[in-house]
């Protein structure tokens, strides 16, 4: 039965990509981006969930109970003892599919934000909620927390749950993200892929280009090819990704700060200022055998927003 209090709610949230590891920071360190998924989410009288979708998915993903957005929003509201009201949800999708910028991600974080909205009153989710719930879905914070708070994250997990610093980007830093028109990868292939142990020498340099990039982002953006190189995973998962792993040595023979975008094939490029990323998209068209759709991206810098009771309905 659902509880009195949610009859008649509705809510509005829109939740940004984002592209992960950015080289060496490995399940750590993420970037949320301009680019956005939107969900409305209306309380109904009868049990379950239905889904539209428009955009990317349509036609692909679920639109029942099993839904990644759904399972979302009941997580959310099982985890406050509160059972999940009867819902009519519609997305509106433009956050690629398997391409490492944070789709599955974006999904539960629109989930667990439109949870939030439709319990305002009734319960309140903090932040550290919000990461907790989000990260419990996902299994690791790197995605999840810049899409829920925007700019540049630093995730981590501690005896008490996840954990995140958000930090300001150098407003002379600008993105270039390439993603291939058809190729996609698996989060869970590109894992199995990794050792399970790596070299010392490896895991030193990993922690110094790590720090060396906070650097480079909030303050030196001189410093991001430098700091840009990895030894932990990229050269692992690179047999399955030939396609990504040219684009990506091709674009640093040339001085750019190239990396794997999240668990890949997307290449995200990490430049000092506009004219740069100009320059790095003319490689990209001149070097790629693959078609690649570039995109200048900015950086999004309030991450997820939920709206409750917007003035728009459910349609």
């Amino acid at each position: 039965m659902t509880d009195p209090r949610l009859a008649g709610r509705r809510v509005h949230v829109k939740v940004p990509a984002t592209t992960a590891n950015l080289g060496p920071g490995f399940d750590t360190l993420g970037l949320a981006l301009a680019v956005y998924d939107e969900l409305d989410v209306a309380v109904r009288d009868a049990p379950g969930a239905t889904v539209v979708v428009h955009g990317v998915g349509e036609g692909e993903v679920p639109t029942d109970e099993t839904n990644l957005v759904v399972r979302s929003i009941r997580h959310t509201f099982d985890a406050y003892g509160i059972p999940m009201p009867g819902l009519d949800l519609v997305a509106r999708n433009v956050i690629p599919h398997g391409r490492g910028m944070g789709s599955s991600g974006a999904a539960i974080v629109a989930g667990v934000m439109a949870a939030k909205g439709l319990l305002e009153g009734i319960v309140d989710i903090d932040s550290a909620g919000l990461l907790a719930r989000a990260t419990e879905l996902e299994g690791h914070p790197d995605n999840v927390a810049p899409a829920l708070f925007g700019g540049l994250t630093i995730a981590w997990m501690a005896e008490d749950g996840p954990q995140h610093k958000r930090l300001t980007v150098h407003r002379g830093v600008s993105l270039l993200v390439c993603v291939p028109e058809t190729s996609t990868m698996s989060t869970a292939l590109a894992r199995s892929l990794q050792p399970e142990s790596v070299p010392h020498a490896d895991a030193i340099f990993n922690v110094s280009r790590s720090a060396l990039l906070i650097a480079a982002l909030i303050q030196s953006p001189e410093l991001l090819f430098a700091s840009t190189e990895d030894r932990l995973h990229q050269n692992y998962r690179a047999a399955a990704m030939p396609e990504t792993d040219a684009l990506v040595q091709a674009l640093r023979a040339k001085g750019y700060a190239a990396v794997v975008s999240g668990a890949g094939p997307s290449v995200l490029v990490l430049c000092g200022d506009p004219a740069e990323r100009l320059a790095a998209a003319e490689v990209v068209a001149a070097a790629s055998t693959t078609p690649w759709q570039a995109h200048m991206l900015a950086v999004d810098f309030k991450g997820a927003t939920v709206v409750p009771n917007p003035v728009e309905t459910v349609a």
